[in-house]
């Protein structure tokens, strides 16, 4: 028998989104929060740079705005922009009164980095640690809290809707989800009034990536499979500056180190961004990505290199302390010398299409954060938005929740998971070749630069890769490998469809048979649903 659990709202993740999320919406309503490993695992944990916002008066918010709307190359719904850049300020006030301890000028003032895209210094940050420092304060707050329960390797499988009960409608509502507990390897079911998915990002359907482990798209494919809308899924980010080494594992340099005045250098020592743009260094990631794909095509060489010696070396340490120590445990002294960088899939700017409330298109499943798809990046994320956008929207999904949580009712019954028949898988073997030639696929030709050739191969490849996966799912006892398998390939597939879609080339989607940017046809999102 299935264990069932009861919950008033149901959080699956624990980044900033799923975190900030649970602790507001705990003041009125019971939260259960689920995260398939520890709870500090996030893309959150790992954010460098920090939150953009305009917190001083030489900042206004009508320049934020702009810059994102700029950066988001005609995509950016203008007013769910103006909604984040005007309401974030207030939260990062409540940050700081949660116990964030962000870097500050003097007493009184935060530091403020500049990145990328951005024409005023708006990046409020706790050093280049910035990620790590806001999990670990709203962690403490969660924990601390009486009405939030914290489930660690729990692994969402299903969102439970009426399809797991026969009944055949596109009026769907999402009643909680069928869970992993993958240290018991069992599953369970959590009933949930409210469900929120705060999954997190995808970036390991690439195999480079600035992303953890656990960043394989689980709440879009989920949410994908239940009926809901996904949006833009096309527009993957690369974030231009992973450091290039064997054993890094594409660790990330943060823009904040081009803000701070780094310049990209050819390993002869050449600059090269003023080829491409005259923002040069502080350009959009797309066309730094680009910019740094080109050269390294052109020279043949592995890398390109980021150089921030010219720049006092005491003040070096003192902005990046982390990325200084990590450079140095590989052998590099980056005040002496000069950084191996690639670029690296780090965001994706589409995901479950939400209004400005949280809202998806099922009844009572709202997402936030990267899973989600609010169209405030529009076709490329403009540098250290996406904190900001996690806690708005997290925030206002808050709000419309306290209203209609006392009008639901929780009483639905669902069948206990089923697996029999199934048999304990014996073949790891191709689960790991599978998820292998997954990211290969996506990396060979659904990258930085893209073609029909090529999206037709990737359209190919994946579709018989996700034939084979299905037929292994079916057949074995579910894990958590095999999980994150089936939805590394249902969102390959679904990138893959939505590149195919968008027959013009726009912010992160570059394709060589369609250079020109299209308002005609293509001034509008790419909408996938699944029936």
């Amino acid at each position: 028998m299935t264990e069932e659990i009861t919950t008033d709202v149901l959080v699956i993740g624990s980044g900033i989104g799923g975190l900030y999320f649970a602790i507001h919406m705990a003041e009125k309503a019971n939260v259960t929060i689920i995260t398939k490993k520890e709870s500090s695992t996030s893309n959150t944990n790992w954010a460098q740079g920090g939150i953009a916002a305009t917190m001083d008066s030489g900042d206004s918010a009508d320049l934020h705005i702009n810059d994102t709307l700029d950066a988001g190359a005609g995509l950016c719904n203008r007013e769910m922009v103006s909604t984040m850049v005007h309401e974030g300020p207030e939260h990062i006030r409540r940050l700081i009164r949660l116990g964030v301890n962000f870097t500050t000028s003097d007493h009184d003032h935060l530091h403020l980095g500049k990145e990328g895209g951005h024409s005023r210094s708006r990046i409020v940050h706790a050093q280049d640690l910035t990620g790590r420092e806001v999990e670990n304060a709203l962690l403490r707050s969660v924990e601390n809290h009486p009405n939030i329960t914290l489930l660690e390797h729990h692994f969402a499988i299903e969102l439970l809707t009426q399809h797991h009960l026969g009944i055949k409608t596109n009026d769907i509502t999402c009643y909680g989800a069928y869970v992993l507990d993958s240290r018991q390897r069992r599953a369970k079911k959590i009933l949930a009034k409210i469900t929120m998915i705060a999954s997190g990002g995808l970036g390991h359907v690439y195999p480079h990536t600035t992303n953890p482990d656990i960043a394989t798209g689980d709440g879009v494919a989920m949410a994908y499979r239940a009926g809901a809308e996904i949006a833009n899924m096309e527009f993957i980010q690369f974030h231009p500056t992973s450091l290039y080494h064997p054993k890094a594992k594409s660790f990330l340099i943060s823009e904040a180190v081009r803000g701070f005045g780094g310049i990209l250098r050819l390993k002869n020592g050449q600059e090269f961004m003023h080829k491409y743009d005259k923002r040069q260094n502080l350009a959009p990631r797309d066309i730094v990505a680009r910019a740094i794909d080109s050269e390294i095509k052109k020279s043949g060489e592995e890398c390109v290199y980021l150089d921030v010696t010219h720049i006092d070396a005491n003040k070096t340490r003192e902005h990046f302390p982390n990325i200084y120590e990590t450079c140095l445990e590989f052998g590099i002294d980056m005040t002496q010398e000069m950084i191996p960088v690639v670029p690296a899939a780090h965001y994706s700017c589409g995901g479950v299409r939400t209004d400005s409330r949280g809202r998806t298109t099922l009844n009572r499943l709202y997402a936030c954060g990267e899973t989600s798809c609010t169209g405030v990046h529009g076709a490329n994320r403009l540098a250290s938005n996406s904190l900001l956008e996690a806690l708005v929207f997290a925030w206002r999904s808050c709000n419309d929740i306290e209203q209609e949580l006392p009008l639901i009712e929780n009483n639905v019954k669902f069948p206990d998971w089923d697996d029999s028949g199934t048999v304990n898988p014996e073949e790891r073997i191709l689960v790991a070749h599978n998820k292998r030639e997954a990211q290969q696929v996506m990396n060979d030709y659904v990258g930085i630069v893209r073609s029909d050739l090529r999206l037709e191969r990737a359209k190919r490849r994946i579709d018989f890769l996700k034939e084979e996966t299905e037929s292994f799912y079916k057949k074995t006892k579910i894990t958590t490998q095999t999980l994150e398998l089936r939805n590394i390939i249902k969102v390959a597939s679904m990138i893959i469809e939505g590149a195919i879609k968008r027959r013009e080339s726009r912010g992160l989607h570059y394709t060589t048979d369609y250079p020109e940017t299209d308002d005609k046809h293509f001034h509008q999102d790419t909408i996938l649903r699944s029936f």
